[in-house]
């Protein structure tokens, strides 16, 4: 119930005020019959609208209830007694009575926004005529509908809340396993840069007969590598330090791949205490890195998840080795296709499928066929080309013997 549209001129309320006051006591000047006393029917009147000032005030979150509260007392009073003993209650009063019973409802106390109709309903309980009934049922529900917006209102203020809270731990989440997936690739990644590196080192300096030329290609392909591990180790100082202190200065370790998934499992097991059992089917053939770091950090994630959501849950770990494909399942046998539907609330997906998206591959999460929750990658694996047999080289003579056969 709102008198003017909001957001408009700060001296309105007060203007209004003024213009209700003044035909509130126009009416009573008209209908003066002298069974009351003017002043008193003017004060009432007076009373009845002029708080209007107050209750029409734009509100702020951290202003109290307590001025609403006290206005809307002084409007019900006065209108209560205008027209309960003196029957002076003008149509101006009765306008403001209501909108001071909703204005209580949506910016007073609670428990005023009750209590206030209440003297009106009783009035009307005496009948006293169809005026009091009218009063007694505006009053009622001018209430009742500032109750309800404020409850809606602070519903929907709460969900803004919670659904901003939602998207920043999402994005915090997200930048940390984008983070945590930049280190563990710079570190698959620089082995091979090193190794080339080092290649190039030593083809330059043991190659027998090799141009100036070919030398220096190798001490660029060398520079380069060099150059390209400089570039990488300082983005990753970037990242550590986004993250924090902490990872500043992480503990140097391998990284881990598919032959520690065994280790993996133990430790789920003994940890969750249910059965768990890690299957490995087709002819077992060393992988890329990046694919073997990323098929563990999605067994890591999943078993995480298995215990947080299906505790006690029996759980098979899958690896198919097919040609060209490695195949991952993970599946938890949960009391119902439900027990785990709340997986897709939390961002740990969103870390496997990033990982997975890294690596080439695919994944798939949802409940299982006949109860659980399951999880499915498949990473391409392409074929290792054969290498080529080297050529014996002859053997040289040491450089004395040449020259005592010279």
């Amino acid at each position: 119930m709102r008198m003017w549209p909001p957001g408009g001129s700060p001296e309105a309320p007060v203007v209004a005020a003024a213009v209700l006051a003044l035909a509130a006591a126009g009416e009573v000047l008209l209908r003066a019959d002298g069974r009351v006393p003017l002043p008193l029917a003017l004060s009432l009147a007076l009373a009845a609208t002029a708080p209007v000032a107050v209750l029409a005030a734009p509100r702020r979150p951290s202003a109290g209830s307590g001025a609403v509260g006290a206005a809307a007392s002084t409007v019900a009073a006065a209108g209560l007694l205008a027209l309960t003993p003196f029957h002076v209650l003008t149509a101006a009063a009765l306008a403001v009575v209501l909108f001071a019973l909703h204005r209580a409802g949506l910016h007073g106390p609670k428990v005023l926004a009750v209590l206030l109709p209440l003297p009106f309903v009783g009035y009307a309980l005496t009948g006293a005529g169809f005026l009091a009934v009218l009063m007694a049922a505006g009053a009622a529900a001018a209430a009742g509908t500032g109750l309800a917006r404020r409850a809606r209102d602070t519903a929907l203020a709460h969900d803004a809340t919670e659904r901003a809270i939602a998207d920043t731990l999402l994005a915090h989440a997200a930048r940390g396993e984008r983070a945590r997936i930049a280190r563990e690739l710079h570190d698959v990644v620089a082995h091979h840069i090193s190794m080339i590196a080092v290649q190039a080192e030593t083809a330059r300096l043991t190659t027998p007969g090799l141009p100036a030329a070919g030398a220096e290609r190798f001490l660029a392909i060398g520079d380069t590598a060099r150059t390209a591990l400089t570039e990488m180790r300082r983005l990753l100082g970037v990242l550590r330090e986004d993250a924090g202190p902490a990872a500043a200065a992480p503990e140097r370790r391998p990284q881990p791949g598919i032959e520690q998934l065994g280790e993996l499992v133990d430790e789920a097991r003994d940890a969750s205490g249910g059965a768990l059992r890690l299957i490995v089917e087709g002819p077992i053939r060393p992988l890329d890195a990046g694919v073997e770091l990323t098929a563990y950090r999605i067994v890591q994630e999943a078993l995480t998840n298995a215990r947080r959501h299906a505790p006690g849950a029996a759980i098979d770990v899958e690896l198919r080795y097919a040609p060209g494909v490695l195949r991952l399942r993970v599946r938890d046998n949960g009391p119902s296709p439900h027990s785990s539907a709340d997986h897709d609330d939390g961002h740990g997906l969103l870390g496997m499928r990033e990982r997975a998206a890294m690596a080439g591959g695919t994944l798939r999460a949802g409940p299982a066929h006949g109860g659980g929750f399951l999880i499915e990658a498949t990473f391409p694996v392409p074929p290792r080309e054969p290498r080529e047999p080297r050529e014996p080289r002859e053997p040289r003579e040491p450089r004395d013997s040449r020259e005592q056969a010279a």
